[in-house]
């Protein structure tokens, strides 16, 4: 049976010298400094204790569970145990037990934070910037007034909102939306559970997996696939190294290009170019202000979802010259589709 976490207000020790903070009341930022950076962030938060069989019910690894009973034989506070983990250099061990024993209310206030590693129950909120060297994990959500990056993954159960750049050297994982002022980018996947909205471009060297909409003010490109659960949008490009797929509509001002198939459950339009190197299939119209270009031997279908009498309102193809390997949908010419 899972934990139960009452509400109760965070208690927070003086901040380590991996941190950069402000003290209230005060203008400038003091930086504490230790002779060697600690790779922790402690921070109590009074929710509840954690005991020995507790923590063996969930199957720990041996080695975790070997180094719990040395260190915390009697039970332990779990966002005490947390940072312990993560001091000890144990931040898989920190994240797994995140994992099983599911996040709290609790919230840490900080102006700004600079550490090696960050794995915290609650909602992180930072009013400047976050600079983490390794992880950077909030059981709920994360919010920054500033940049956020991190070195190897960053990862909420909610949402991940920042007033500037998102960057993560590795994954960036959300339960639910993840928003950025500027850009995002990720060296690895991005994955979300509702809706990503970069103001500039967002990139990924992986795949890109959304339940909802997926937004970029200038190009959208991922060295994997694209998958929204909704709408793709991008004020330019959108260069996908894999399939891309829309459940609704997908729409570029400039060119989409797709290195496998290209699909969505409405329409495409793109101000430039539709180039694909496998079949292009979309329910309603296609429309693009250049060419629009399948693979050797692939098709070209569009009104799949409508139809067939109703093809010349719903199932309009446009181009610059009628493609090659269209096998359904309305032939408008040139132009407005």
């Amino acid at each position: 049976m899972s934990p139960s976490f009452p509400r109760v207000p965070p208690r927070c020790r003086e901040p380590p010298a991996s941190l950069s903070w402000r003290q209230p009341g005060r203008s400038g930022s003091r930086r504490l400094r230790a002779p060697m950076r600690r790779p922790a962030v402690l921070f109590t938060v009074p929710i509840m204790d954690l005991t020995k069989n507790f923590v063996k019910a969930k199957r720990p690894c041996t080695n975790g569970f070997r180094w719990f009973l040395r260190h915390y034989e009697n039970g332990g506070n779990y966002q005490e145990l947390l940072d312990a983990l993560v001091k000890a250099g144990r931040v898989d061990d920190a994240c797994w037990l995140l994992s099983q024993f599911g996040p709290t209310d609790a919230v840490l206030e900080i102006d700004a934070l600079d550490a090696d590693a960050v794995v915290f129950a609650g909602t992180i909120a930072v009013r400047g910037s976050v600079d983490v060297d390794t992880v950077l994990r909030a059981g709920r959500a994360v919010h920054v007034g500033g940049s956020v990056r991190a070195g190897r993954t960053i990862v909420a159960g909610e949402e991940i909102v920042a007033g500037a750049q998102i960057r993560s050297d590795g994954t960036l994982q959300a339960g639910g939306d993840i928003k950025a002022g500027w850009g995002i980018e990720a060296h690895g996947d991005v994955t979300g559970g509702g809706d990503i909205r970069a103001a500039w471009d967002l990139l990924s060297e992986g795949a890109v997996t959304l339940s909802g909409n997926a937004f970029a003010g200038q190009d959208l490109a991922a060295q994997g696939s694209i998958q929204c659960g909704k709408s793709l949008h991008a004020g330019g490009n959108i260069d996908g190294a894999d399939c891309v797929r829309a459940d609704n509509g997908i729409l570029a001002g400039g060119t989409i290009r797709c290195a496998a198939h290209l699909e969505a459950g409405w329409g495409i339009r793109a101000g430039q170019g539709i180039i694909a190197e496998g079949a292009i299939r979309v329910g309603e119209s296609l429309q693009a202000g250049e060419e629009i270009l399948a693979g050797p031997g692939y098709g070209i279908y569009a009104g799949l979802n409508v139809r067939v009498d109703v093809w010349e309102t719903s199932a309009r193809v446009c181009a610059i010259q009628k493609p090659d390997g269209l096998m359904s949908g309305w032939w408008s010419g040139a132009g407005p589709g």
